[in-house]
């Protein structure tokens, strides 16, 4: 019986040694390499293009990498750049501040004589993206400081001045069919609710009667063809809209179910500064503040032609936006093409590309100091070619190379709180809210995402089980499934947060 107690104490210490050689076989480095060089050669992914680079932060060895050199479209890893660029230029701390000018102060009696003028530089943030959802508050900044400043009645009109920004409203590459989307929102100097009305399609009083159309918040800046109808409540559609390109007549058809709660689908402003100046009429107007005039809008092209005399102008308020740490984070996590944009155009202003004296517009202007941001993040310009801010471009390309080096840089940055605290977090907010749960990531991968047609992207930051701090791009292009696509890459980015190993160069303590 002794020698059997002993026979069965060393063949459970034989397999407990050959499941610990299994499992150190499995988080060895080249099983890592070889788990993941299987997934990206998946016959499924024959016709796409990946490329995949993960390195050490502590370590700086590159645990992974394929075609890690190859310019490809990132989508909205474009942001990243954006994002760091902003930073690093302006600080979390910087707000952006929107001036409301006319001839004079008010009055003894509160009275503006003459044209209010609203000179805006690219405040995000008159949005119920930063109210909790609040259409009514998007504004209230505004209204407040007016009134502040004594203002009880404006006898003249309101001009919505949009002119701090040089050239065409939409980024380099947008395709046209985007424009009328809310991820294709024209950017302005003047900007609210994200230059975006969302819609609500509810059913009529019977089947056959038209759809009822609800705006949020309420406007008159669209206008509707409603071709939508009440059906029965077993019929099921979609609803589908159509904005031409500059116009603001919205078409909509589709079927909506007799019972049903509604549909929501939103679309594009086609003249922001002149519905930020309406809505602003309409808003003093609740306040019990008249405007005795209309509202209109100046672009940058008429103040080419007229300039501005400011020394005949007084600024009568002002409204700062929120730290820009605040702007960063609502345009990753959510992943807000608009917001991207307006941090592109920001620096691009402030370097010069507002008066025009370069010939070139705001968004060339803002290219510039991208390319000597990225030299000094040691990013050569045949490793990235961003063109603007927030990767809707089809002509934006980058290398997962040039991602793990920006993602680097930014770790040790002055500003690296604010741009690592702004990424999606697995299976918590933002882009990533629905994805990894459950998963050794959830919690811990800290990363952005992109998606376009045929492109999937993830870029960030993970620390392994082994407790390794790993920086990592993931970009497939070409890819026409997009759930299978999205799987592999969260599949790929999974295996580095399970990984058990360590770089050779990286020792636990």
């Amino acid at each position: 019986m002794k020698r059997g107690r002993l026979f069965c104490g060393c063949a459970a210490l034989a397999l407990q040694c050959a499941a610990a050689a299994v499992q150190a076989t499995n988080d060895s480095l080249p099983a890592l390499q070889a788990r993941l060089a299987a997934l990206l050669d998946e016959p499924r992914f024959a016709q796409a293009q990946w490329g995949v680079k993960a390195v050490s932060l502590d370590s700086g060895q590159t645990l992974f990498e394929r075609n890690a050199d190859k310019l490809l479209k990132p989508a909205s890893n474009a942001k990243l750049y954006a994002a760091a660029l902003a930073l690093d230029r302006l600080g979390p701390d910087y707000r952006i501040q929107t001036s409301f000018y006319a001839a004079a102060r008010p009055d003894t009696q509160g009275v503006i004589h003459g044209d209010l003028l609203v000179y805006g530089r690219g405040d995000p943030s008159f949005s119920a993206r930063f109210n909790g959802g609040n259409y009514k508050k998007a504004l209230q900044p505004v209204l407040d400081a007016l009134l502040a400043a004594g203002v009880k009645k404006i006898d003249g009109g309101i001009i919505g001045d949009e002119s701090y920004f040089r050239g065409a409203p939409f980024g380099a590459e947008w395709a046209w069919e985007d424009l009328q989307e809310h991820y294709g929102a024209p950017a302005s100097a003047l900007t609210f609710q994200d230059n975006v009305v969302d819609l609500m399609f509810r059913p009529g009083g019977a089947a056959g009667d038209p759809g009822e159309i609800v705006t949020m918040p309420e406007t008159s800046i669209v206008t509707f063809s409603n071709r939508t109808q009440t059906v029965p409540p077993h019929i099921f559609g979609r609803i589908r809209l159509y904005r031409p390109v500059g116009e603001s007549v919205v078409y909509a058809w589709g079927p909506v179910p007799l019972g049903s709660t509604g549909e929501s689908e939103s679309v594009s402003v086609p003249r922001p500064a002149l519905w930020f100046v309406t809505m602003l009429k309409e808003g003093l107007a609740q306040q019990g503040v008249a405007v005795t005039g209309g509202v209109r809008e100046e672009d940058w092209l008429t103040r080419e032609a007229s300039p501005i005399d400011w020394s005949n102008l007084t600024e009568v308020a002002t409204v700062q936006s929120r730290p820009l740490a605040d702007i960063v984070k609502q345009t990753l996590k959510p992943s807000e093409n608009l917001y991207a944009q307006l941090l592109w155009l920001q620096i691009g202003a402030r370097s010069g590309g507002t008066n025009g004296a370069s010939g070139r517009s705001t968004e060339a202007e803002g290219l510039v100091e991208m390319q000597k941001f990225l030299r000094s993040a040691g990013i050569s310009r045949n490793m990235a070619q961003p063109d603007e801010g927030s990767g809707l471009s089809r002509a934006c390309l980058v290398t997962p190379s040039a991602t793990v080096q920006l993602l680097t840089f930014m770790n040790t940055h002055r500003c690296r709180d604010a741009f690592v605290d702004a990424l999606p977090l697995a299976g918590v907010d933002g882009t990533l809210r629905n994805r990894f749960k459950g998963t050794v990531a959830a919690g811990n991968l800290r990363a952005k995402t992109g998606s376009l047609g045929g492109v999937n992207t993830l870029s960030g930051y993970v620390t392994t089980a082994g407790k390794e701090k790993l920086v990592f791009s993931i970009m497939l292009n070409n890819d026409r499934d997009e759930g299978e696509g999205r799987a592999a890459i969260d599949a790929a980015a999974l295996e580095l947060a399970e990984f058990g190993g360590e770089s050779s160069a990286h020792k636990t303590p």
